[in-house]
């Protein structure tokens, strides 16, 4: 796997990140990057806990601070408990990065009620629970950041994805919105929408290889998405806010 975006750094020192779904893949790469710029990291899980410490022990072998938190991100309770925990912990909170996600494949016609306020739960209102949680610590910070993710479901309507596209969609226009919202507070609000990126999934849950259809010939890595986080939440990002950056090595200039 290819390392982008671990290079060692110091324009986060001093700074406090959280990650949501950060135990492996995506969230991992983005938590090693940020901690490689001399961030402390607050590592967000469900339940792999046991992962989790492990990304926390990676973070401190790079010389920063960590800590692992086990909280739902659909649930408004545990996101607060687990927000005014990093707080305590940190003293501040800088950076936001809101990657957890639950990335299904059903048939529109077998989606419940029930599974589709489960994914919009966990994919889109867990962004606002977030920030309104976060809200006053990036206010303080004076130069926060959020960076959310959509994905190529939302702009492809992938089959046997109408939930998790309809939430991805909804995760563009709320960052839009709250891009404007937030600017008076100097914070920045960007969202990544990667493409096939070569990540390990639960049985049920793997994406089709549709590496033919890439320009690119190839899926991406969790530490391109990652460096991409770490440009936005850097001073590289200062005069970006409001931005849908796609990562998906030509994918959605395909035709496909």
């Amino acid at each position: 796997m290819s390392e982008t975006g671990m290079h060692k750094g110091d324009e986060f020192v001093g700074k406090v990140a959280l990650v949501t779904g950060a135990a492996r893949n995506i969230g991992r790469a983005i938590a090693l990057s940020l901690a490689s710029g001399g961030a402390k990291v607050a590592v967000n899980t469900r339940s792999n806990i046991v992962e989790a410490r492990g990304v926390v022990d990676e973070i401190k072998a790079l010389g920063s601070d960590a800590e692992a938190y086990a909280a739902d991100v659909a649930e408004p309770a545990q996101v607060q408990a687990m927000v005014d925990a990093v707080i305590k912990r940190f003293g501040r909170l800088d950076i936001l990065v809101l990657n957890a996600a639950i990335r299904e494949h059903v048939h529109f016609d077998e989606i419940s009620y029930e599974d589709w306020r489960r994914i919009l739960a966990t994919n889109l209102d867990s962004a606002f629970v977030f920030t309104k949680a976060c809200l006053p610590a990036l206010k303080q910070a004076g130069d926060g950041r959020i960076v959310t993710f959509a994905g190529v479901t939302a702009l492809l309507g992938l089959k046997d994805r109408a939930h998790v596209a309809a939430s991805k969609h909804g995760i563009v226009g709320l960052t839009k919105a709250l891009a404007q919202d937030l600017a008076e507070f100097g914070i920045r609000v960007n969202c990544i929408s990667p493409g096939q990126i070569d990540t390990s999934r639960a049985a049920g849950h793997e994406l089709p290889n549709r590496a033919k259809d890439i320009p690119l010939g190839r899926r991406g890595t969790s530490f391109e998405i990652a460096g991409m986080v770490r440009n936005l939440c850097g001073p590289t990002g200062a005069y970006m806010t409001g931005q849908t950056l796609h990562i998906n090595g030509g994918l959605s200039n395909s035709g496909v």
